[in-house]
């Protein structure tokens, strides 16, 4: 299925320098919010509390709950939110059994008491030691995952390619951070997931853009990268969009329709799919012309491999058959 014209050449690179340039401001907006107010940890990485409770007789009064909650000093800014189904609620929280000084359930059933009949189902608690390790391993799982991307790139296609999907990855997880740090979304274990899962969504949509320039610098005579690039681009231009527009269809659902706790995961997928699809275009592509790539030279080499690989195979058969 074809959404553009396959034979149709779009000038994308004649734009690559605007948005490059609001890539580079939207960077700089991004560390201003992170120096200016930081990032909004949940409890998986700064340590507190959830509650689960369900209630017995009906849906959960949520208006209600979070009233008597937000009455008790000790569950100060504590987030309800439903869980599965419209009878049962989480309850999260900055502090402990150890913080509070009392038993977090026994306290909670006080609480909530005059909001129907309930039982507390699940109270867990991440310590502020174990948050401060997770938030390690988490970012210690990013840098993983571009160090392998570079290698993988860098051996498959040449360095300078390896180098390129590295910026253009780097790119994205700083701009989805910035809607992150933005809205204010808590940044837990669900939204660590959701930036690993991107940075696999990306580089797949990049290696597809690689590969067509790679496969059209074998094929054809133009020594004009950008050239090449739009030709590249504008041919795998409808592969791009249907691949992004049924995802971004699956997430959309996720977002309007999947419910308090899973919003903030949805909406850094939404916004992560087509950051990463714009960055595969108009940032890992151009970077390939700033990085010095020749076309000239990457053809020479090409023929150097293709003889060098042909004198191999002589020289094996004339050792087979003796005449060496």
């Amino acid at each position: 299925m074809e959404i553009f014209n396959h034979a149709k050449v779009y000038n994308f690179m004649k734009l690559s320098t605007l948005m490059n340039a609001i890539s580079i401001i939207l960077a700089v907006f991004t560390i201003y919010l992170l120096v200016d107010r930081g990032l909004n940890y949940g409890i998986d990485f700064a340590g507190g509390t959830v509650v689960q409770v369900k209630y017995l007789d009906g849906d959960a009064p949520i208006d209600q709950i979070r009233k008597s909650v937000e009455q008790e000093p000790l569950f100060s800014g504590a987030s309800v939110t439903e869980f599965g189904a419209k009878d049962e609620v989480t309850i999260r929280f900055q502090g402990s059994s150890e913080s509070i000084g009392e038993d977090v359930g026994e306290l909670m059933v006080k609480t909530l008491s005059d909001t129907g009949n309930f039982e507390v189902r699940r109270v867990d608690m991440v310590g502020p030691k174990v948050g401060n390790e997770l938030k390690e391993k988490g970012l210690m799982a990013i840098i993983i995952s571009l160090i392998a991307i570079l290698a993988y790139v860098a051996f498959r296609f040449e360095w300078r390619f390896g180098v390129a999907a590295i910026i253009s990855e780097f790119h994205d997880v700083i701009l989805i951070v910035g809607v992150i740090a933005l809205l204010r979304i808590d940044v837990n274990l669900e939204i660590l997931g959701a930036v690993l899962t991107l940075l696999g969504y990306s580089i797949n949509d990049t290696i597809v853009v690689f590969d067509r320039i790679r496969d059209e610098m074998k094929t054809s005579k133009n020594t004009n990268l950008f050239e090449i690039i739009d030709n590249s681009v504008s041919k795998t231009l409808s592969r791009t969009t249907l691949t992004s527009l049924t995802t971004l269809f699956v997430v959309a659902a996720l977002l309007f329709f999947g419910g308090e706790s899973i919003y903030g995961f949805s909406l850094v997928l939404t916004v992560g799919i087509i950051i990463g699809t714009y960055s595969s275009i108009f940032i890992a592509a151009p970077l390939l012309k700033w990085l010095k790539f020749d076309v000239v030279e990457y053809r020479a080499n090409i023929v150097k491999k293709e003889k060098e690989k042909i004198e191999k195979a002589k020289m094996r058969a004339r050792y087979e058959h003796g005449t060496i």
